[in-house]
């Protein structure tokens, strides 16, 4: 039975569903939401701990919010308020030696100038310019050529390549040469040509390779670093965690008009006439909508509609998509502030990295390969009670970490034992550079890839809905001939990560896919 009638239904209330909501509230069309999960947010999360402990559950780090999402949506004013903090990266050195890396800057955790802080600042300078490149095409749909040259639309899009172009051209001879030189090669050469293999290198490799199922060596990690980089590059702690970042968005699409139902998931994707028609959800309600947008990964959308709506072809494409998870979560409830080697507080504050030497990044990923549990993982780690003591009380602090090279597909599989074998490895990891952290921990919570998967729905609980490799990005994102949100039925739109321009929190997934959707004239 029909209960209400929308001009769009959004499944999936993560950051990008309601970015996606927001941007068509704000023109004026109405709106449902649908999240099957009695809280918005996917993995931008909290979740509590023992003792009342709040812990950003899965996300911990506001990455690369894109300015003009938070524009339109007014995200951090008065009417949606979002408090977020810059924090350092310190990659950390077992001998204390740590790097910092500031506002783009490397210096000493000492405060002494780092030996290679000049041919840092080179390499980000080249870096940062061809980012700025490609991030000329995240705010807009990737170009296609599916309608010919005579589309206005198809005219628009190629005007922006030409302004790519003349960018390049622009660059001067030398720096578009490096451009062109180092797109498709390996982060791990890249850096090493400039640095010593050390915590610096280490720093850049990690990011290279930051949620993706690859190692610093794999080919086209510098285009996955370049253009993480042109969304912004940058880490910021939310005050109230990722949850209250969840809470920015939720009010923004409320505030334009979105209606949001939690609790309830979507069964199926109604379509008419090869056109989607609204949606049945698990209780066997039905909406009726004039478009639906989804914000699951890609092959979960498409078996929402029903793979019968689809060629051969495209079916095939979704089903050999790469999305191997290759991180998981592990909170730690600590009963004091831990103590780093040679860290003052004020900096194990920050965004603290383990990755001691690009070396080490690539041998991390090696075990992942074979389904196997690195002993020496990558860790991003984060502190939010030092900085946020409202997170934990009585003394007591949280511990978030993101580990790398943690393979979905583990020999033998993720039970309990796994898990527990995990959290040891992540307490063994941290004790080597804060040691006597093991003794103060009270309590833990590791999520596994799989786990992920099974909270979310995320594809192989990759973090990004599919890998973000040079394969699957821009035209080809999510598929070769599927990459302007346009989704198999008619008025049928993909609007998560698994989209143009990929993951991270950007909010741009979705600001996108409206927007297409309202260029395509559906509503």
């Amino acid at each position: 039975m029909t209960t209400a009638t929308y001009d769009a239904i959004v499944i999936g209330a993560g950051h990008n569903g309601l970015a996606a909501a927001a941007t068509l509230a704000r023109k004026g069309k109405s709106v449902c939401v649908i999240e099957k999960n009695a809280t918005v947010g996917g993995m931008a999360c909290n979740t509590t701990l023992a003792n009342g402990v709040q812990a950003p559950e899965i996300a911990h780090l506001l990455y690369n919010l894109h300015p003009k999402v938070k524009r339109e949506l007014g995200l951090g004013t008065a009417k949606v308020p979002l408090e977020v903090r810059d924090l350092p990266a310190v990659s950390l050195s077992q001998d204390g030696n740590h790097t910092v890396i500031r506002s783009g800057r490397a210096e000493l955790a000492d405060g002494r100038p780092h030996a290679e802080a000049a041919a840092f600042d080179e390499m980000m300078r080249r870096l940062t310019l061809f980012a700025g490149l490609l991030g000329q095409l995240s705010t807009k749909s990737p170009p296609s050529l599916e309608d010919g040259l005579a589309s206005l639309g198809t005219l628009t899009e190629l005007a922006g390549l030409a302004k790519l172009g003349l960018d390049l051209k622009r660059m001067g001879k030398k720096d578009m040469r490096e451009f062109l030189r180092v797109l498709l090669s390996n982060a791990y050469d890249l850096i090493l040509d400039d640095l010593e293999d050390g915590p610096l290198a280490g720093a850049l490799a990690a990011d290279a390779v930051r949620g993706a199922f690859a190692g610093p060596r794999s080919p086209g990690t510098v285009f996955t670093l370049m253009y993480r980089l042109g969304q912004g590059g940058g880490a910021q702690l939310p005050m109230g965690g990722m949850g209250a970042v969840a809470a920015a968005f939720e009010a923004a699409a409320r505030a334009a008009g979105a209606e949001i139902r939690t609790g309830t998931g979507v069964a199926r994707v109604l379509t008419e006439n090869d056109r989607a028609a609204g949606v049945v959800l698990e209780d066997g309600t039905v909406l009726s909508a004039r478009a639906v947008l989804s914000n699951t990964g890609p092959m979960p959308a498409m078996m929402l509609a029903g793979t019968e709506h689809y060629d051969v072809e495209a079916v095939r494409r979704m089903r050999n998509q790469r999305c191997k998870g290759a991180a998981a979560k592990v909170n730690l409830v600590l009963s004091a502030a831990p103590e780093f080697t040679g860290l003052r507080l004020e900096l194990a504050a920050g965004r603290l990295l383990i990755a001691p030497s690009a070396t080490y990044v690539e041998r991390a990923f090696n075990p992942a390969k074979y389904g196997e549990m690195p002993a020496n993982p990558v860790i991003e780690a984060v502190i939010p009670s030092l900085t946020d003591p409202e997170v934990a009380g009585g003394g007591q602090h949280v511990l978030s970490a993101v580990v790398s090279s943690v393979p979905y597909g583990l020999e033998g599989g993720w039970d309990e034992a796994a898990r527990e074998r995990l959290a040891a490895v992540t307490i063994a990891t941290l004790e080597k550079y804060a040691p006597g952290i093991g003794a103060l921990v009270t309590e833990s919570q590791v999520l596994s890839p799989a786990c992920i998967e099974a909270r979310t729905g995320a594809p192989g609980g990759h973090w990004h809905h599919a890998e973000m490799g040079v394969d699957q990005i821009l035209t080809v994102r999510p598929a070769n001939g599927m990459a302007h949100y346009r989704f198999g039925p008619e008025g049928y739109y993909l609007c998560g990560a698994g989209a143009h321009p990929g993951g991270d929190v950007t909010g741009l997934a979705g600001r996108n896919s409206a927007m297409q959707l309202l260029k395509d004239g559906v509503l």
